[in-house]
């Protein structure tokens, strides 16, 4: 039923924990694990305002990119070493999105994954509400079951 396992993974202690649990998953039903790591998108805005034009030194966008992605790649690829150890197939994929739960969706979908297993940082009233949630947005958008670790 559940033989193509879809994880986003973020590096966080949870997300680590999630990879654990979401091998031993994927194990038990003799699937396969597709670990993603959507990438932050370089935005001017968010690093770089005129009222501190002298003393900014920001980063060039090539370098944010490179920075990002030797960052996905160290991440994903302790997340591929620890299911090669278990002896569960295993691919890594990098994105790099605006939106996150919109990349893990999207990516479901294009590599037929039959469920999204994600941690969940269980944030709850007002953090929820003014940071919002990826886990949240992918259960309320996803046509993929999602199983959710916390």
């Amino acid at each position: 039923m559940f033989r193509h396992v879809l994880v986003p993974i973020d590096g966080s202690e949870l997300s680590k924990a999630a990879i654990t649990h979401a091998i031993c998953f994927a194990k038990d039903v003799s699937g396969h694990i597709t670990f993603l790591f959507v990438m932050k998108d370089y935005e001017v805005s968010m690093l770089h305002s005129e009222e501190d034009d002298e003393s900014y030194d920001p980063i060039a966008p090539n370098d944010f990119t490179d920075a990002m992605r030797t960052h996905a790649d160290r991440i994903l690829q302790s997340a591929r070493a620890e299911a090669d150890a278990a002896g569960v197939k295993v691919d890594c994929l990098a994105v790099t999105n605006k939106e996150p739960h919109k990349a893990i969706i999207d990516v479901g979908l294009s590599k037929k994954a039959d469920v999204i297993f994600m941690a969940s940082h269980s944030r709850r009233g007002l953090a929820n509400l003014l940071l919002g949630s990826v886990t949240q947005k992918v259960l309320s958008n996803s046509k993929i079951p999602v199983l959710v670790y916390r």
